[in-house]
């Protein structure tokens, strides 16, 4: 009988920023660290987000033994309702991890019908044969871990998310003691997070935000709206302080931003003072110095708060003299472009934007630079490390950064999604590769909308489109004029001359076609008009019969 053998298979977050999803399996048993999401890029038009082809999963659901969520970040778990719909296994979370995963999972109707097992750091859990350790790891949100994953084969240590705070808000470092012992007993394989690491030097305190706020919160002269992840919950908690600094009430605005913060409330992760939180409708009524808003849309979502406000297209209020906007967070790569344009907007419309990098400290990074990454890879000393949670070009770096400190350039992975790892006795080896692809959602469509529809959204968006439609006898001679539809085409003041002259065109190709009519005129029309215009509309063509 053939030896099982480890497997460890990344399904997102390996290649790109988000949808952070990975596979460990041995023999017939898988254990799925996280479920994240990732937000679109700016020509992924009509996209809500991007989930992991997770078909690997769907194929093989009955060798799932459970799932394990590092942190409460979306790009963690947002895609948990997904795969829950696809398997029906426990899934194990820290106490301010679990209450977010049921929010989302009461969102969708999947709470009643899944198992969420609390574990906290210092705790081991077996799963199938994986033995689970969870250790405190410092992030930007509460209640983050890594795994020390012991199997058969060896022992693994994934980080998570991770930054080496000497002054975490809520007072709990790193455990430097956990990973040395992991060191002690000899790691096969450190999955290490990469987000920074082409930064250098340290990554600094989340304490550093208090003095930006204060500068923030004492210079202000009328109401502060601070936009932020709603799962930040760390950050809620030092604007929190700030308005109780600073004699304001603050309002948490927007559904996902309400409902986390009454949750974590309800857990304990945040502490509010008496009579300082207020509802919007009574934070509107009250003098603008006197109020802090704390809302979603940092990074310039359109349906988002920030988003709508920088349109002036949000129902429940609207900007005001003298408003402050803290945009407390770094744009996401690839989302760079999307936050500027909301900048803009908001300053157009008379706020006061307070942003990276102008305001220095109204965010910091929760992911580690180059120097804590070094001394991650000294402490835990394993014999290979795979990079994960980046770009290629970051993970890329981390090898770099390894080889810097005369780590084996030749057990450094650079890997990305759907390759295949396999250990066997120790030494690794790079299988076949699986599919690692998007999965766009859109609205209720899962999957549904695929590379070739966004392609046609970036055409309709650039060029437009043509309609033609045609009336012909049972000859299939044209029985009266073509009509002539266009959007988003040409300008108004070329259209007549522009459309009359394909029109002629029209009607040229329909008297000496004798094949397929629709084809012909599709393709003619469509090389006419470039060479008109140097455009190239969608043309589409109806056709009636008499």
């Amino acid at each position: 009988m053939s030896k099982n053998k480890l497997r460890i298979i990344p399904l997102g977050g390996l290649g790109e920023v988000g949808k952070n999803m990975m596979v460990y399996e041995y023999g017939k048993n898988i254990l799925i660290v996280d479920t994240g999401i990732m937000f679109p890029d700016n020509d992924m038009l009509g996209i809500d987000y991007i989930i992991p082809d997770f078909e690997y999963i769907k194929e093989n659901k009955d060798l799932v033994r459970g799932i394990v969520i590092t942190h409460g970040h979306m790009d963690h778990v947002g895609a948990i309702s997904h795969v829950l719909e696809e398997v029906n296994v426990p899934v194990y979370a820290t106490r301010l991890t679990k209450g977010l995963i049921e929010v989302s999972l009461s969102e969708n109707g999947l709470l009643d019908k899944t198992s969420i097992q609390t574990v906290q750091a210092g705790e081991m859990v077996n799963i199938g044969p994986f033995e689970v350790e969870f250790f405190h790891v410092c992030h930007s949100i509460p209640d983050s871990v890594g795994l020390g994953i012991t199997c058969p084969d060896g022992l693994i240590v994934h980080t998570g998310d991770y930054k080496f705070d000497p002054t975490p808000v809520d007072g709990w470092p790193t455990d430097f003691a956990k990973l040395a012992e992991f060191s002690g007993r000899g790691v096969l394989a450190l999955l290490a997070d990469s987000t920074n690491a082409d930064k250098p030097g340290w990554t600094p305190s989340e304490m550093v935000i208090n003095d930006s706020l204060d500068k923030v919160f004492r210079s202000a002269p009328g109401r502060i709206i601070v936009a932020s992840f709603a799962s930040l919950v760390s950050r809620m908690q030092q604007v929190i302080d700030a308005a109780d600094r600073y004699g304001r009430k603050i309002s948490f605005v927007g559904y996902s931003m309400a409902q986390n913060s009454k949750m974590a409330k309800k857990l304990g992760y945040l502490e509010i003072p008496p009579d300082i939180e207020v509802g919007l409708e009574e934070a509107l009524k009250m003098k603008p110095k006197d109020v802090v808003l704390m809302a979603t849309g940092s990074q310039g979502e359109p349906y988002s708060i920030m988003g709508r406000l920088s349109r002036g297209t949000n129902k429940r209020f609207d900007l005001i003299k003298d408003d402050t906007i803290v945009l407390s967070s770094h744009a996401i790569p690839g989302n760079e472009e999307t936050v500027f344009k909301t900048i803009n907007r908001l300053f157009r419309r008379g706020a006061n934007v307070v942003y990276e990098p102008l305001a220095g400290g109204v965010h910091v990074s929760g992911h580690a630079n180059q120097d804590e990454m070094k001394l991650m890879l000294n402490i835990v000393n394993p014999q290979y490390l795979i990079p994960v949670h980046g770009e290629l070009r970051h993970l890329k770096q981390h090898k770099v950064l390894a080889e810097e400190s005369e780590f084996p350039a030749d057990n450094v992975l650079v890997i990305e999604n759907g390759e295949v790892i396999e250990f066997n006795d120790g030494k690794l080896a790079i299988k076949d590769r699986i599919p690692g692809n998007y999965v766009f959602v859109d609205g209720s469509r899962v999957g549904e909308i695929g590379p070739s529809v966004v392609r046609e959204r970036e055409q309709l968006a650039q060029d437009g489109v043509v309609l033609i439609s045609l009336v012909l006898d049972r000859k299939g001679k044209l029985h009266e004029e073509p009509e002539i539809i266009s959007r988003g085409f040409v300008y108004k003041h070329d259209e007549d001359d522009i459309i009359e002259q394909t029109r002629q065109k029209i009607v040229e190709i329909v008297e000496k076609t004798q094949g397929d009519l629709h084809n012909e005129l599709v393709h003619a029309i469509r090389s006419f008009l470039y060479s008109k215009t140097k455009k190239r509309p969608v043309v589409l063509t109806t056709m009636n019969w008499l």
